[in-house]
Order: C-alpha cells, then structure tokens, then sequence
C-alpha cells in the first residue's frame, strides 16, 4: 500500500526506538515525510494521552481533559510491510489545510499556476452570482 504525507496509521509490527525503547504493536503514528516514493517512510509515533500538570510535567490524560495531547514516543524510519492504515489524511484535514501542505511541496512556478487557477475559479463563481 502507498502511504500518504500526513495519513495515520499502526504499527503491524514492534520496531525499536532511537532512544532504545521499543513501539509495540498497535502504536499509532503519522505520516511526516515519504522517502524514495513509499521505499519507506518517516513517522511521528504516539503514546497515552498526557497533558501537563503545575510543574509543567506530563500526568495521564483523557483525550477529552483540556491541554491533553498524545505524547510523541519517537519518530522513526518505518517500511510499508510495518504498517497498517488508519485514516487517510484527506478524510482527517480540512480541504483547506490538504491544500496548504500540498502547496509546501510544490514549486513557486506550481504555486503561481494554482493561483493562478484559484483566481479563474473565484471569477467563474463571482460571474454565476451575477447572472442570478
């Protein structure tokens, strides 16, 4: 399967961490950067739900207690076969925000052209409301 920049996903298998931990089965992660067109693939990998206390240290959270977040455990280099699709990023990000990391990957020629286009289509519905 080809993972997508941004798409969520799990672990199918336990990988070491960097630090010398271990991501078991199950972890959850995203997609942060696509190496070699999917040979392999950067993943910000995700443990409990914690949240900072006074002492601005990290305590057990729910994911519904405000300032709760999931701590990044690592990021590491994972292949395809380790990996199991979640949520791909375009049913979690808002057309807009798909759209925004998109134009980061493009050239400034690429980004003119799909100003460009933006502002075609902004006139063609600006005329359609006129004829109404």
């Amino acid at each position: 399967m080809d993972y997508r920049l941004f798409d969520s996903v799990k672990l199918k298998e336990a990988i070491s961490l960097t630090d010398g931990g271990i991501a078991e089965v199950g972890t959850v992660g995203g997609i942060v950067e696509v190496f070699n067109d999917g040979e392999a693939y950067l993943v910000e990998l995700f443990g409990q739900w914690v949240k900072y206390d006074e002492q601005e240290n990290f305590v057990p959270a729910a994911p519904i207690d405000e300032g709760s977040f999931m701590e990044t455990i690592g990021v590491e280099t994972v292949y395809p076969h380790q990996l199991e699709l979640v949520q791909r990023a375009s049913e979690t990000v808002s057309v807009r925000g798909h759209l925004l990391s998109l134009l980061d990957e493009l050239s400034a020629e690429k980004v003119a052209e799909v100003r460009d286009f933006a502002e075609f289509l902004q006139q063609k519905q600006t005329r359609l409301v006129d004829q109404s």
